[in-house]
């Protein structure tokens, strides 16, 4: 009888773990696993202001939504903070291919993004990038569907 007691409580705690595991989402910014920096440290401005990928420094940094911003300079940080939604990359830095792909989320290659009407897109590799850009009208349709089901981007937006 104790066996069968401790299979069922068993059963139960798998039950609620894996119920709870199925409504978790992805934070809304792409962060390093074991810290909270966007976008492998890379000047988000900077893909705009120079079209290349730019390590931030750490002592040009600003929280936003939950995650800490590095940036090349003072004026790209001012940048930033006057407008952050102008300049952040879309879905968060995720991967944009992935995330058209029922909202995975994936890593970024800094290095592979694109700009289409003055928002940044990473992807997951160079590779990846351009796959993306054959079909990229279908993949940002489908991945701003994804986006704000699969990660709590909604809980930093006022309503």
């Amino acid at each position: 009888m104790y066996l069968v007691k401790r299979s069922i409580q068993a059963v139960m705690m798998m039950i609620i773990f894996f119920s709870f595991s199925a409504f978790a989402v992805d934070d809304a910014v792409n962060t390093g696993r074991f810290n909270s920096i966007a976008i492998d440290g890379y000047d988000t401005v900077a893909y705009f202001t120079q079209n290349k990928a730019v390590e931030g420094d750490k002592a040009f940094k600003v929280k936003w939504r939950n995650a800490y911003w590095y940036f090349n300079s003072k004026e790209n940080k001012a940048l930033f903070e006057s407008e952050p939604e102008k300049y952040a990359p879309q879905y968060g830095g995720w991967c944009a291919y992935a995330m058209a792909d029922e909202g995975s989320t994936a890593r970024i290659d800094p290095e592979a993004f694109h700009i289409y009407e003055n928002k940044l897109y990473l992807n997951y590799s160079k590779s990846i990038n351009k796959k993306w850009l054959k079909d990229k009208l279908t993949m940002i349709k489908d991945a701003d569907y994804y986006y704000p089901l699969e990660t709590d981007v909604n809980s930093f937006i006022k309503k």
